[in-house]
């Protein structure tokens, strides 16, 4: 069964919701055991993660390299014609120092009611490696 853009849009915003909550069990509902998730960037936040254990484990390096200021305010959520779902958030948080605010957008891949997979892309992206760097 597949979802509606509609379905699929609000599942992405649960997603949202959940990880600025750091609500396990939501994210476990959403993503599927063999999801994956790529980072851009040179520092070592970047890269492919593949597997929840793995994309959760990206996540929480987020939450805990910026003793929890880490948070992705969604902004708008778009639909594809091909199933795809965008979300467009801001990024903030502080690191050692230094202030991230930086635009985002993740196309999210669905596939029976889950999350398969997250590209992100930045607007900024050198302003994202110098938080992280």
């Amino acid at each position: 069964m597949s979802m509606t853009a509609q379905q699929a849009a609000d599942l992405v915003r649960r997603g949202y919701k959940a990880f600025n909550e750091a609500d396990m069990h939501t994210l476990l509902e959403i993503f599927d055991e063999k999801s994956s998730w790529q980072t851009p960037g040179r520092t070592t936040i970047a890269g492919d993660r593949r597997g929840r254990e793995a994309v959760f484990a990206q996540f929480g390096r987020y939450g805990g390299e910026t003793n929890g200021t880490f948070k992705a305010a969604l902004e708008d959520v778009f639909t594809t014609d091909d199933g795809r779902v965008i979300g467009l958030h801001r990024n903030t948080g502080e690191r050692n120092g230094k202030r991230l605010d930086v635009l985002c957008c993740i196309v999210f891949e669905l596939k029976n009611g889950k999350v398969i997979s997250g590209r992100e892309h930045f607007f900024d992206l050198y302003n994202w490696d110098q938080f992280w760097d």
